[in-house]
């Protein structure tokens, strides 16, 4: 296989409140396009690169994912991620879970197991306890941050939080609490291309409710002759259009990453009826990235550049 330029691409969200302070969130994409860096720079697979990048981010409180997430009616946390390689199109996800801290470290694990693909809620958690990842308290995972979100949420509806407040306005974005639905896309010297998306979902969604970051094809994909692709935003929408995959084939007839997802942000506005926010690496290790909300914080990494590139 031709030794390729490896290339890191991570996104904090298009639910990032645009009123938040803005350093933290640099400093948390940062950490993050370090982690995975260091893993593409050292020669690892592109896999491991957006694990890692995606694992530092739901450790951050200030993003939507691992601790930090936004909570149900309930109070409670409920997580979706899900992990792809372009290679075999492998995949990995799980949805509704909770008590863990790096739920993408969960689908990264169902991915190499092979035998299936995605796993949801008590289920997800036997496979967590059965592959030995360790699990946490969920209480860990609930900050004051989402408790006040939640209130918030709950206040704005009077009570009514599980109707249709994703329609066009929420998603997976998680309200205004600094960062949102955290993911990454990543080219190894290999030419493999990964791609992974985390969230803890809407603040004020009902228990059970999951939106598009778990699901391959809407939330994540990554294809090696064509590119990667994670999204972020309006779950509901970008499950309408399968985002996702639809990029990816923007991406093919158009031949530019930031241009596939101009046009992959229109469909998702005039086909999907929603807003959001999507990062995509092409085959080449050229990166695109566009989103129609406020904010949405991006991180970059490519060989010869001697800190991260951030655009926001």
């Amino acid at each position: 296989m031709t030794s390729r330029v490896p290339a890191l691409l991570i996104h904090g969200g298009a639910g990032a409140d645009p009123a938040f302070r803005h350093e933290e969130l640099r400093a948390g994409i940062r950490d993050a396009v370090a982690a995975g860096w260091a893993v593409l720079d050292a020669g690892g697979g592109a896999v491991a690169a957006v694990e890692a990048a995606v694992c530092v981010l739901e450790d951050n409180p200030r993003f939507n994912a691992g601790r930090g997430s936004a909570l149900t009616t309930g109070g409670t946390v409920e997580m979706d991620a899900s992990i792809m390689e372009g290679d075999g199109l492998t995949n990995g996800a799980v949805a509704c879970v909770t008590a863990i801290r790096h739920p993408v470290t969960l689908a990264r694990l169902i991915l190499e197991e092979g035998r299936h693909s995605f796993f949801v809620g008590e289920g997800a958690m036997a496979r967590a306890r059965a592959l030995g990842l360790p699990l946490c308290d969920p209480e860990e995972l609930v900050t004051d941050v989402q408790r006040t979100q939640l209130e918030s949420v709950i206040g704005n509806t009077g009570g009514n939080t599980g109707g249709n407040t994703g329609g066009n306005t929420g998603g997976n974005t998680g309200g205004n609490t600094g960062g949102g639905t955290v993911g990454a896309v990543a080219l190894d010297r290999r030419g493999l291309i990964a791609s992974a998306t985390s969230t803890g979902g809407m603040a004020g969604k009902p228990p059970g409710r999951v939106g598009d970051s778990p699901l391959i094809g809407c939330g994540t994909y990554a294809e090696s002759t064509a590119g990667g692709v994670s999204c972020t935003g309006n779950g509901e929408a970008a499950i309408r259009v399968v985002l996702a995959r639809r990029t990816i084939e923007i991406l093919k007839a158009a031949g530019d990453p930031m241009h596939a997802c101009q046009i992959a942000l229109d469909v998702l506005a005039e086909e999907g009826r929603g807003s959001g926010g999507l990062i995509c690496i092409d085959w080449r290790g050229r990166l695109g990235w566009a989103h129609s909300t406020p904010l949405m914080p991006v991180g970059f990494m490519a060989p010869g550049r001697d800190a991260p590139g951030l655009n926001f």
